[in-house]
């Protein structure tokens, strides 16, 4: 042995001190020692640097190795402590050696004092080593506790699987969001306690062992049985070999963010279809105008027509109607038109629904109703476009109960607060009429929930549905500021709630008597770029004793009325044509003169504010009736 020792002796003789390091320099050690008398010179060494043992005589003149011990113990320094005496009683030297004395060895026999601190020095290294590893335990632990408290704080589901799928560790994020307890979950296979049967699974595990990570959507299903979507990062853990070891899960709920998702695409497909359903919707108005207006000049002019004739216009007007309404269907959903808005108690309109229902429905439907309040708050709404909104929830609760059941419908007051508005992307915070419309029929597919309001998507069997109903409450709905929630379990019925924003003001029902024009030689501009439509209006007028002037562009209606203004009367124009707007038309025509008196038309209901806005005296939506362009002749001719 060749080492380097450091020595502190604790002796009050300095040949007794020479002998015992004359044997540990035959044992192979180089030495470096300091002697010292009493407590404070054994103070000032320890503090003045490092030992590696200590060599001490029981009894000093100011000092003893007792006295010596209990120093260093409380400098917390452990180290070797050896007492050498000249004699000593052996209960005094147990009685040392229990304070915490690592040997005792007399003067007389110092041939044992090499082994002594050998052995000694050994056993200081493994209890360093030992204090040292428990040390590193007690870290570790800690370690583990902050790092568990701090995953319990995460609001995130974090837990851990042994690759044979059994749950290793829960944090109180999982107990949130799944509902298990921690006791519950851990143990259990966690695909199995989760229900998680997605078909990722089986493509997930060789990405996670190839790549160390995997992340995606996957479904999974709480304690109570609510489903929930969750965007999880799995990662692959190792041991020190490289083998694969567990797998920690990182769960966030995304439910809400997909429902909005769902709710913000199927707006974005519902106006992508609109706009293409108001072109279509406005070229058709133009090809009804004519066959309806013929039809009606028809009737008019020939009074004296066989049964047969008779029959076959009041199909042809009838039709045109028909197809008129179902326009107004598409243009509803596509929120083109909204009727004549006015404010409207919607607790007697849904009254006067359940009366019809209670008349034409099967008696194996039983009608429930709750209306305790009349007067819950106006809604800004045509009654005729509620009164269809609230019979199609009703025919569609009916088919959905072919052997019977329950029909429910009440009408209550909400306030939307912040909380929920979040959650629905049409709400907003303030007062609500709600009507809600309840089955207990065969409720409605998952795959087939999200589609229920797509205009022309029905699960009736063919003749049996348009598939327009449900598009067609929620277009009404939504332009009135309102918006719809669906509840529905298959087997277990279905719920549709409508929420309509309560606006001040005063109900109104009141209706104008019919007012009819016959003319006297007046001149009527006409100007559209439809032909039938042209001559269609120009029958209609010079059948009730008008003079018509024709053009199909607005600058050449600007030059004709420029030639002809003390003359021309009345303009009748439509929005939509080339080169020049109706809407551009009608300001140019105000600004020649601002007493001109114009009509404007449209197939498209919502170009009516424009127009009126721009100068327009009056709108007429395509296809009018004779009675509708009569009414507004008199009212501008006789004006």
């Amino acid at each position: 042995m060749n080492s380097h020792l450091r020595v502190l002796v604790v002796e009050d003789l300095e040949d007794d001190m020479l002998l015992m390091l004359r044997e540990l320099r035959h044992g192979g050690y180089t030495l470096d020692y300091v002697r010292v008398e009493t407590a404070e010179e054994m103070q000032a060494t320890l503090d003045r640097q490092m030992w590696d043992i200590v060599i001490a005589d029981y009894t000093l003149p100011e000092f003893s190795a007792p006295a010596a011990l209990k120093l260093l113990q409380h400098q917390q320094q452990d180290l070797p402590f050896i007492i050498v005496s000249g004699t000593i009683e052996e209960e005094t030297a147990v009685a040392a050696m229990k304070a915490g004395a690592h040997d005792f060895i007399t003067k007389s026999n110092l041939a044992r004092l090499l082994p002594a601190v050998e052995r000694e020095l050994r056993e200081a290294e493994e209890r360093q080593k030992r204090h040292k590893a428990e040390r590193a335990l007690r870290e570790a632990d800690q370690k583990i506790r902050e790092q568990a408290a701090l995953l319990d704080v995460a609001s995130n589901a974090i837990f851990v699987r042994a690759l044979d799928d059994r749950i290793l560790y829960w944090n109180q994020g999982a107990e949130r969001l799944y509902g298990w307890m921690a006791a519950e979950a851990i143990g259990q296979p966690a695909n199995q306690l989760l229900q998680n049967r997605d078909t990722q699974l089986e493509t997930m595990m060789p990405t996670l062992v190839e790549q160390g990570e995997w992340r995606g959507e996957l479904s999974k299903v709480t304690k109570t049985g609510r489903k929930v979507i969750v965007e999880t990062r799995w990662t692959l853990a190792r041991d020190e070999t490289g083998q694969p070891k567990f797998v920690l899960s990182v769960d966030t709920d995304i439910t809400d963010k997909k429902h909005l998702e769902a709710q913000f695409y199927r707006a974005q497909r519902l106006e992508s279809l609109g706009t293409l359903a108001s072109g279509i919707a406005h070229d058709l108005n133009n090809v009804l105008t004519p066959i309806l207006t013929i039809g009606q000049i028809l009737r008019s002019s020939q009074p004296k027509l066989d049964a047969r004739s008779e029959e076959m216009l009041q199909i042809l007007e009838s039709s045109a109607r028909q197809g008129a309404n179902m326009i107004k269907q598409i243009l509803t959903f596509t929120r083109e038109t909204d009727g004549e808005r006015s404010p409207i108690q919607v607790a007697p309109l849904l009254q006067e629904v359940i009366n019809i229902v209670q008349k034409t429905f099967p008696k194996s439907i039983c009608i429930r109703q709750n209306i305790l309040d009349q007067s819950l708050g106006l809604v800004a709404a045509d009654a005729t476009y509620l009164h269809q909104v609230f019979m199609n929830l009703c025919v569609n609760a009916r088919d959905a109960m072919p052997n019977g059941g329950i029909l429910s419908l009440c009408v209550e007051h909400r306030f939307v607060d912040r909380a929920f508005a979040q959650t629905n992307l049409d709400a907003q915070i303030g007062n609500y009429t709600v009507v809600t419309v309840a089955d207990t029929g065969t409720g409605i597919p998952l795959e087939v929930r999200d589609r229920i309001f797509d205009p022309f998507f029905t699960t009736k069997p063919l003749g049996q549905g348009t598939g327009l109903g449900l598009s067609t409450v929620l277009g009404i709905v939504k332009n009135y500021g309102g918006f719809l929630q669906v509840f529905s379990e298959v087997g277990c019925g279905t719920q549709v709630k409508v929420y309509l924003p309560v606006v001040e003001g005063t109900s109104t029902s009141s209706s104008q008597p019919e007012k009819r024009f016959d003319g006297n030689g007046e001149l009527v501009l006409i100007v559209d770029d439809d032909v039938a439509v042209q001559l269609s209006t120009q029958l209609l007028l010079e059948s009730h004793n008008c003079k018509v002037l024709l053009t199909n562009d607005g600058m050449k209606a600007i030059e004709l009325y420029a030639q002809h203004q003390n003359e021309i009367k009345l303009i009748f124009l439509d929005i939509m044509m080339p080169n020049m707007s109706g809407i551009s038309l009608t300001q140019k025509l105000k600004e020649m003169n601002p007493m001109v008196k114009i009509i404007a038309t449209s197939g498209l209901p919502a170009n009516r504010e424009p127009v009126l806005a721009a100068g327009a005296n009056a709108f007429l939506p395509k296809p009018y009736t004779l009675d509708d362009l009569l009414e507004n002749l008199h009212t501008l001719m006789t004006e």
